[in-house]
């Protein structure tokens, strides 16, 4: 066995004794715009804090017209305490009106043009792809360094990094979870 199977073997074990992830149970709902806001909601916010934050929200609103249509306050009184609550519910109707303008209100498949969307970084990008459409995809900090400690990328960037995560991706188990 070798040092990837081995680490994902551990993985898999160590994964399924651990609560499952707010974004995660957003994303068993089948809506990448639920896994997009929830997703922004949780950047430096503890995950109970963003699974209530989501629920109060996404009773007012769940699609990016309806979110559009609720004032920056009254969507920043929806998801506090989460962490920057003020700059988010600017971010989250900023985000909503690019959707509506330039994606006809659906939120984007492509990592690229995520990227593009206020608020949204790589990981959050890579989520969206992987538990909004099921896509592959490995959903870590940029500066995570385990393809160096495994021997399969030497790179000492951010792009070199994820380009040895991709090279050696395991295929998907399951569509919510890479780790199935």
């Amino acid at each position: 066995m070798d040092n990837i199977t081995a680490l994902i073997c551990g993985l898999r074990a160590a994964y399924r004794t651990f609560p499952e992830p707010a974004v995660t149970q957003v994303a068993h709902e089948g809506d990448p715009f639920k896994v997009l806001v929830s997703c922004v909601l949780s950047l430096r916010t503890k995950d109970d804090v963003t699974a209530q934050a989501s629920k109060r929200l996404f009773a007012l609103a769940d699609t990016p017209a309806a979110l559009l249509s609720l004032g920056e306050q009254e969507i920043a009184d929806a998801i506090y305490p989460a962490g920057f609550y003020r700059t988010k519910a600017g971010r989250l109707r900023q985000l909503s009106a690019q959707l509506l303008q330039e994606h006809g209100g659906e939120v984007p498949r492509e990592i690229d043009e995520l990227l593009k969307l206020p608020g949204v970084g790589r990981k959050t990008a890579n989520l969206v792809v992987t538990l909004g459409y099921g896509l592959l995809g490995i959903c870590v900090e940029t500066d995570v360094r385990y393809p160096q400690h495994l021997g399969t990328a030497r790179s000492g960037t951010p792009r070199g990094r994820r380009r040895g995560r991709s090279a050696h991706q395991p295929p998907a188990t399951g569509p919510a979870s890479p780790l199935g």
